[in-house]
């Protein structure tokens, strides 16, 4: 019985790892259509929410499953409780890949400013965070976290930078308006990302040590 149980409970692992490389895609995608201006690479992000979804209900259902036929106690249920928080950010890493995408649909065929000011390096750091968080859930291990309150402050800097450049580009240009209040969004969408990444950061902390951080 208890190996038919870790054996299902290590499918459920690299079944939330499928999910979990989708919402990265799908926000990656997203980023790479923004900067390329590519309306078509945006569709393709958008046409992909519907398979992170179901993902998310059947993973959740396959979670509760595991906790009603088997009460597991201890490690095993934290990475059950760990498995359902990496679920729920997948899901929201996704979706804010979505909404990015709508984005370069609407402004597709507007020039970038300043090269799209710091967002790219932006995308870059908070697309490693979703790497490392991953990559530690994936192998029971926090030495990769280990530095997320300072990378998440980092994120928290440039975002708040291109906030102050947006703002200046659009005093200096009312046409600017458009394209900069949409990169403020994606700057604010890109840092909530990176505040999943550290959900799932802080909920590996506690499947692998039973200790509770809050990363901030």
């Amino acid at each position: 019985m208890a190996e038919k149980f870790h054996s299902e409970l290590k499918n459920l692992k690299t079944e939330t790892l499928e999910m979990a490389h989708l919402g990265r895609f799908m926000l990656r995608t997203a980023v790479d259509a923004l900067i390329r201006q590519d309306p078509n690479l945006a569709e393709t992000v958008i046409a992909r929410k519907e398979e992170i979804r179901q993902m998310e209900i059947q993973l959740e259902e396959h979670c509760y499953q595991l906790i009603a036929l088997n009460q597991p106690m201890a490690k095993d249920m934290r990475v059950i409780a760990c498995t359902l928080k990496v679920i729920t950010a997948s899901l929201r890493i996704g979706r804010y890949g979505k909404v990015i995408a709508n984005i370069v649909k609407k402004i597709s065929d507007l020039p970038h400013i300043a090269n799209l000011m710091s967002i790219p390096h932006m995308a870059d750091l908070v697309i490693e965070m979703i790497d490392d968080s991953i990559k530690a859930y994936e192998n029971d291990t926090i030495e990769m976290i280990s530095d997320f309150s300072t990378r998440d402050d980092t994120i928290d800097s440039l975002r708040q930078s291109i906030f102050r450049e947006g703002i200046t580009y659009m005093m200096e240009d009312p046409r600017n308006i458009t394209r900069c209040t949409n990169y403020i969004l994606v700057a604010r969408y890109l840092e909530r990302c990176a505040d999943h990444a550290c959900k799932i950061a802080e909920n590996v902390q506690y499947m692998h040590t039973g200790e509770r951080i809050e990363i901030h």
